[in-house]
C-alpha cells in the first residue's frame, strides 16, 4: 500500500498525480476502519482527502501554514504528518486528539475547536511573516458552515483591506454540522450551480489568451468587461467585493483540476480565495447519505452503518427537547433557538413539531443572544438552546443585551461539565464563574432529569429576567418521572441525606459522587448531610446560614472551575455577612485546561471521585472525631 510509505509531507512528493488518486481511496478506507473502532468526525474528514493530499503536495509544511478552522477536518493532515501509526488512540486519554493540537506536531500550527477562527489567525500569521522579512504561504481552510460566522467575515474584511499574500481555501461542502442557513449559503449555492458564469468565464479566458499583448487602454477594457459579466450573471460577487481574488467553484475530488486551481492561485498577489465543492462523507455509502448524523459518530459496524450505542436512560438533552415540547403545546410565546446545533441540542423534533418557532440562526452565536433579547422585549418566550462551551462566544451579548435589559430569556445550557472525548476546547465548566455574578441572572443545575423536567417549567414559568438551566452531556439516571411539571421554588436547595459535622453541597453530576462518598464514609461512622445546591444562583442563604449554626465543615463539589464557581460564591457569602469560623473546602476543575479522554478519567486526574470527597471530609473533622474513628 502506498499509505505505508507516507510518513511525512515530503513522502508525497514522490508519487504521481495518478499515485494521489490510489492513497485518497487508501486513506479513505484506513479512516473508516479505525473510526469504526474510536468514533470522531468521520464525515468532514472524508471530504477533504483530495484537498488535504494536494495542499501537502503543493506546499512545504511546516515552513507553509495549514491553518485548519474548527480542525475536525484535520485527520488527513494528521496522516499525512506521521501520526497515523496513533489513530487507533484518536480521542482517547493521553492518546491523538481529535482536533490539531501544537503539542503533537510541528505541523499543527493553529488550535481550534471553534468555528470561524482561520482568517484572523492567518491575518495574524501573514503579518508577522512580513514583518519578519519571510516568504512562506499562509493558507486558511474553512467552511462554507464557518464563513458564516461574524469573526470570519471580520477577518475577511481585514484581510481584503491589507492585501497581504494569503490564500484562502473554502471548503464547500453545503453543510457545518446541520444544513447551513441564511444569505451566504444561498450566494455559494448559487455560484456552485451557475453553469453560464462557468462557461462564460472560460470562453473569455480563451479569447483573451489568444491575444498575444494586452496592455493599457484594451487591457482595462477587457477587465471592465469581465467585472461587468461577473456582475452580469452572479450577483454580488462577495468574495472580489470584499478585495480577495476568486478562483472557482472547482471539484474538490478531482485532483488534477485542484492542483491547477491551486497553482494558479499562488501565483496570484495579494490575497485569493479558492472555492472547492467537496462531497461530506465522500466514499462511504451511509455518511453521504446522512452527512449530519455522520459528522461526529460514535463507534460503528462498518458493513452496515449500524451505530454502537450504550442502552440506557434517556440523555439530558433529549428530556430536555421533550419538556420544551410539552410546554410550548400550552405556551404560543415559546421559541426555540439554536446556532447550528439542532440536531446536537435535541431540537429537530421541535422543528418538526413547531418549524415557525424554531429558529437555526447558523454559527452566530452572538447573534442569537440578541436576537433572543429582542424578542424577549416583544412578549415572546426564547429559549436558547447552546453548549456551554459555545455560550462563551456570546458573553457580551448576555451581560449587554439580556443580563442589562433584565429580558426574560431562557438560556438551555447543554454539555455542562466535562465532554469527554472532544476535549478542552469543549468543556463546559466555564460557563458558572462568567455568569453567577452578571446581575438579574438566575442559574440552576438539576440533579436528575426529572429535576430537568421541573427546572424547564420554572424557567417558563419565571417572568423577572433570564433565567439559566444547565445540565451534562450524559444520560440520566433512570429517575421516575413526574406526571406533571412543577416549577421549584428559586434559590431553594433541597438536605438528600441527613447528617451532622460535614456537609457536602454538590450540583448535578456530583449529587452521585456525593452519594458515594457517603457511603464510604458511613463505614467508618461518619454521616455526612448531602444538599443538592439546584440553584447557583441565587444561594439557599437560610440554608448556609443553618450550617454555620450547627457547625458544619463544608465541601462544596462541582464538575466546574474552583476559580469563581459554587463553592466561590459560598465562601463569598460568609465573607460578606460577617460569618466567621466556617471550614469551606472547594473540590472543582483545578486551573487547568483538561485533555480529551473518557469522563471517568477526566474526573479522575481533577480529583473529582468519591474517594477524594471521603478523604476531604475525614480530614476537615475534628481532631477527636478522627480519633475516634481510627484516623
Amino acid at each position: 500500500m502506498l499509505l505505508d510509505n507516507i510518513n511525512d509531507p515530503k513522502d508525497l512528493k514522490k508519487l504521481s498525480v495518478t499515485e494521489l488518486d490510489t492513497l485518497a481511496a487508501e486513506i479513505r478506507q484506513f479512516l473508516i476502519e479505525k473510526l469504526s473502532s474510536t468514533g470522531g468526525h468521520l464525515a468532514p474528514n472524508l471530504g477533504v482527502v483530495e484537498l488535504t493530499l494536494v495542499l501537502h503536495y503543493l506546499f512545504d509544511s511546516p515552513t507553509d501554514k495549514f491553518i485548519f478552522d474548527v480542525g475536525h477536518q484535520s485527520y488527513v493532515h494528521k496522516i499525512l504528518t506521521g501520526r497515523r501509526d496513533r489513530f487507533d488512540t484518536l480521542r482517547k486519554y493521553k492518546g491523538l486528539c481529535g482536533f490539531v493540537k501544537r503539542s503533537e506536531s510541528e505541523h499543527d500550527v493553529w488550535e481550534a475547536g471553534h468555528s470561524s477562527t482561520s482568517l484572523s489567525a492567518a491575518m495574524g500569521m501573514a503579518l508577522a511573516r512580513d514583518l519578519k522579512g519571510e516568504t512562506n504561504k499562509v493558507v486558511a481552510i474553512i467552511g462554507d458552515g464557518a464563513l458564516t460566522g461574524g469573526m470570519a467575515l471580520e477577518a475577511l474584511n481585514h484581510i481584503g483591506h491589507e492585501k497581504k499574500n494569503l490564500m484562502v481555501i473554502l471548503n464547500d461542502n453545503e453543510m457545518s454540522i446541520a444544513p447551513n442557513v441564511g444569505a451566504l449559503h444561498h450566494y455559494l449555492g448559487k455560484i456552485r450551480t451557475d453553469r453560464h458564469y462557468q462557461k462564460a468565464k472560460e470562453e473569455l479566458n480563451s479569447l483573451l489568451n489568444k491575444i498575444p499583448a494586452i496592455g493599457g487602454k484594451i487591457a482595462k477594457t477587457a477587465e471592465r468587461f469581465k467585472d461587468s459579466l461577473k456582475y452580469l450573471l452572479v450577483s454580488g460577487i462577495l468574495f472580489e467585493q470584499f478585495g480577495l481574488t476568486y478562483f472557482g467553484p472547482v471539484d474538490g475530488h478531482d485532483i488534477p483540476a485542484l492542483m491547477e486551481v491551486i497553482k494558479q492561485a499562488s501565483q496570484v498577489e495579494g490575497p485569493v480565495l479558492v472555492h472547492v465543492v467537496t462531497i461530506k462523507g465522500k466514499g462511504y455509502s451511509p455518511a453521504e447519505a446522512d452527512s449530519f448524523k455522520w459528522h461526529g459518530i460514535t463507534p460503528y459496524k462498518i458493513e452496515s452503518g449500524q451505530v454502537v450505542k450504550a442502552v440506557g436512560p434517556p440523555m439530558y438533552t433529549d428530556v430536555f427537547a421533550d419538556a420544551l415540547m410539552e410546554l410550548a403545546e400550552k405556551d404560543e410565546r415559546i421559541i426555540a433557538i439554536t446556532p447550528a446545533m439542532p440536531g446536537g441540542s435535541g431540537l429537530m423534533k421541535f422543528a418538526g413539531r413547531f418549524p415557525k418557532r424554531m429558529i437555526d440562526v447558523g454559527i452566530a452565536e452572538q447573534h442569537a443572544a440578541t436576537m433572543s433579547a429582542a424578542l424577549a422585549m416583544e412578549g415572546m418566550k426564547p429559549v436558547y438552546a447552546v453548549y456551554s462551551t459555545f455560550l462563551q462566544r456570546a458573553y457580551d451579548q448576555v451581560v449587554h443585551d439580556i443580563c442589562r435589559q433584565n429580558l426574560n430569556v431562557v438560556f438551555a445550557i447543554d454539555r455542562a461539565g466535562f465532554v469527554g472525548a472532544d476535549g478542552e476546547t469543549h468543556h463546559g465548566v466555564y460557563d458558572i464563574p462568567f455568569l453567577r455574578h452578571v446581575p438579574n441572572l438566575v442559574l440552576m443545575m438539576p440533579k436528575d432529569e426529572n429535576e430537568l423536567r421541573n427546572m424547564m417549567k420554572t424557567a417558563i414559568d419565571y417572568n423577572d429576567g433570564p433565567i439559566a438551566v444547565r445540565y451534562p452531556r450524559t444520560n440520566g439516571l433512570g429517575v421516575p418521572m413526574d406526571a406533571e411539571m412543577t416549577p421549584i421554588p428559586i434559590g431553594s436547595w433541597e438536605v438528600l441525606r441527613s447528617g451532622e459535622q460535614v456537609a457536602i453541597i454538590a450540583i448535578g453530576p456530583m449529587i452521585s459522587v456525593a452519594e458515594e462518598a457517603a457511603d464510604l464514609l458511613k463505614r467508618e461512622g461518619i454521616n455526612p448531610r448531602i444538599i443538592n445546591a439546584r440553584f447557583i444562583k441565587p444561594l439557599d442563604e437560610a440554608m448556609l446560614r443553618s450550617l454555620a449554626d450547627d457547625g458544619m465543615q463544608i465541601i462544596v463539589l462541582e464538575e466546574g472551575s474552583e476559580l469563581g464557581g459554587l463553592g466561590s460564591a459560598v465562601m463569598e457569602f460568609y465573607s460578606q455577612e460577617q460569618i466567621f469560623g466556617v471550614n469551606v473546602r472547594i473540590i472543582g476543575v483545578p486551573d487547568v485546561f483538561v485533555e480529551h479522554g473518557s469522563v471517568k478519567e477526566q474526573r479522575a486526574e481533577t480529583g473529582l471521585t468519591a474517594e477524594r470527597v471521603a478523604a476531604d471530609a475525614k480530614a476537615m473533622m475534628p481532631r477527636r472525631t478522627r480519633m475516634a474513628t481510627g484516623q
